[in-house]
């Protein structure tokens, strides 16, 4: 009999109702980053810039899609076994980022601190686009990683696995959880909401409220 202990989940689903609302909001957003970035292009040319918007979180147009993620991520901790009676969850962050039109996009492997879950919900992509990879996170087996049989198969030896999204695709995992972008080709347009949620102790907002 095998047990598995320890182990880090991804969470997937589909919802395209969001997609034209949300790109229609992002739209002066990435033109705004885009605009900032092009006093660096080289030739008048992005290529390796990934165009990422100032915080979203406090125009009213994300509101009911944060409501929604913060819906989604509580029943995530609650469903994990953790104890929220004392938690509120908060936005912490809220961006949308879009990738380069010539192409070399991408995101080193990292992590989202102080945060507890974090997510994407993808806007623009296709089989020719960029995609997420995430890593194992236990630095015990990294320090004594052996060669895989078959890195295409997902099995105990995993280091790393990666998904292909599809516009409307929501993506959510443990905040811990080690990630990064693979290099993208600027072949089609390549466009993500990221976010990270926080849960904070009612005690502290409580505090907060009664010193305001």
């Amino acid at each position: 009999m095998k047990s598995s202990f320890f182990s880090s989940s991804v969470y997937l689903e589909k919802d395209t109702s969001w997609l034209e609302s949300l790109n229609n909001c992002s739209d002066p957003y990435i033109n705004e980053a885009v605009e900032n970035n092009k006093k660096l292009f080289i030739n008048n040319k992005d290529f390796g810039f990934v165009h990422h918007s100032n915080s979203l979180t406090n125009d009213g147009n994300f509101l009911k899609f944060m409501e929604f993620i913060s819906k989604r991520s509580y029943s995530i901790l609650d469903e994990q076994g953790y104890d929220l009676k004392d938690y509120s969850l908060a936005v912490r962050e809220l961006w949308v980022q879009e990738f380069s039109k010539f192409g070399g996009g991408y995101h080193n492997i990292h992590v989202h601190w102080n945060g507890h879950i974090s997510g994407f919900y993808f806007l623009k992509c296709s089989d020719k686009t960029s995609f997420p990879l995430f890593h194992d996170p236990r630095p015990g087996k990294m320090m004594i990683q052996l060669p895989e049989k078959n890195e295409s198969l997902i099995t105990d030896a995993s280091e790393k696995i990666h998904l292909k999204p599809k516009p409307g695709d929501f993506v959510f995992f443990n905040s811990y959880l080690g990630h990064e972008f693979e290099i993208d080709h600027g072949i089609e347009p390549f466009r993500f909401i990221h976010f990270n949620i926080q849960a904070v102790p009612k005690q502290l907002i409580n505090n907060d409220i009664k010193r305001i």
